[in-house]
C-alpha cells in the first residue's frame, strides 16, 4: 500500500498594509491619481494652460448662437431688449426715471453691467457639471472652467460696449477722460465675478439641482442692485432704515454698476457713490477672488468623481 500525504491547505497572505502600499508607490515614483497639488503649484499649472482658458473662452462665444440666423447680432440685442422691457416696466409705469438725468444710458450701463455678473454666475454653477465629459476625460486645473466661462462673459461684454458707447453718444453723452476709469472697473468686477463663479462652481458640481435655483436668486439680487433705479435717490428717503442704505450701497453688485455709471456718463457724479468705493470694489473683488479661488481649489481632487 502506498501512503497518501495530505498537506492542510495554507491560509492565504496577508494583504498588504495601507501603510507599506503608500512606501511602494513613494518609493516608486508613483502618485494618487488626480491628487490636489500645492496652491502654488496649482497656480503655475493654471498659468501654464491661460492659452487654453482663452481659447476656450473664444470658441464657447463663437458657438454660443451658431444657431441663430441672426448669429452674434444676439450678443447686442439680448441686453438691449432686456433694457428696453425694463424701461418700460420701471421706468414708463412704475415712473423710476424722474429725478434721474441721462436716464436710458443709466439704465442701458446698469443692464450691461449686470449682465455681466449674472451670465458670469450662472455659466459658473454649470461649469464642472456641465462638463462632465471634459473634466473625466482630460488632466488640467478645474479653475480654468469657471475662469474662461468668466472671459467668455468679459468678451462679450466688451462686444456689447460698442453699442452702449452708441447709445451714450445719441443721448448727448460727451466722451470724457473719465471714461478710462471702466478699465480698472472692469478687472475688478472680473475678478469678483470669476471668484464667485469659483464657488459657485464648487457647489454647483456637488450638488446640481442649484442650478435651478439661481436664476431666483440673481433676479432677486439684481432687483436690490440699482439697475433699474438709483440708490443714492432712494438712500434720501428717510423712512429707510440706515442698516438698510449701508447694505444697499456697500452691495458689490451695486458697486461696480456705480462705478461704471460714474466712468461713462457725464451726468452721474461722484456725490452718488458710496464713501469709499474704490476701496470698497477692491475689497470686494480680493475677498470674492482670492476666496473664491482657495475654495474651488480645496475641492479639486473630488470633481468628476463619484
Amino acid at each position: 500500500m502506498s501512503t497518501v500525504l495530505h498537506t492542510p491547505p495554507q491560509p492565504p497572505a496577508p494583504a498588504p498594509a495601507h501603510d507599506d502600499l503608500t512606501a511602494l508607490a513613494a518609493r516608486h515614483g508613483l502618485s494618487v491619481s488626480g491628487a490636489r497639488p500645492s496652491l502654488p503649484e496649482y497656480v503655475r499649472q493654471l498659468w501654464a494652460r491661460r492659452h487654453f482658458i482663452t481659447a476656450f473662452a473664444t470658441a464657447k462665444l463663437t458657438a454660443q448662437y451658431s444657431q441663430a440666423k441672426l448669429g452674434q447680432v444676439w450678443q447686442v440685442m439680448t441686453p438691449l431688449l432686456n433694457a428696453a422691457v425694463y424701461y418700460f416696466i420701471f421706468g414708463v409705469l412704475l415712473g423710476t426715471k424722474h429725478g434721474v438725468p441721462d436716464y436710458i444710458p443709466f439704465l442701458v450701463t446698469g443692464v450691461f453691467i449686470w449682465t455681466f455678473t449674472q451670465s458670469s454666475i450662472m455659466a459658473g454653477t454649470r461649469a464642472i457639471s456641465g462638463n462632465l465629459g471634459l473634466v473625466r476625460a482630460l488632466h488640467f486645473p478645474r479653475a480654468a472652467l469657471p475662469i474662461s466661462f468668466c472671459l467668455q462673459q468679459l468678451q462679450q461684454l466688451l462686444f456689447s460696449m460698442g453699442a452702449l458707447v452708441v447709445i451714450l453718444l445719441c443721448f448727448g453723452v460727451p466722451v470724457g477722460v473719465s471714461w478710462l476709469l471702466a478699465l480698472p472697473a472692469l478687472f475688478l468686477q472680473f475678478t469678483f465675478n470669476a471668484g464667485v463663479s469659483m464657488v459657485m462652481a464648487r457647489m454647483g458640481a456637488k450638488t446640481p439641482d442649484i442650478a435651478q435655483l439661481m436664476p431666483f436668486v440673481l433676479r432677486t439680487w439684481m432687483y436690490v442692485s440699482g439697475v433699474m433705479w438709483s440708490i443714492d435717490k432712494l438712500a434720501k428717503n428717510d423712512s429707510l432704515p440706515h442698516a438698510v442704505k449701508i447694505a444697499l450701497a456697500a452691495n458689490p453688485a451695486a458697486v461696480y454698476i456705480d462705478l461704471m455709471r460714474f466712468a461713462l456718463i457725464d451726468s452721474f457724479h461722484a456725490s452718488q457713490l458710496p464713501a469709499h468705493v474704490w476701496a470698497l470694489a477692491a475689497g470686494w473683488a480680493l475677498l470674492a477672488g482670492v476666496g473664491g479661488f482657495i475654495y474651488f481649489w480645496k475641492a479639486e481632487e473630488t470633481y468628476g468623481r463619484g
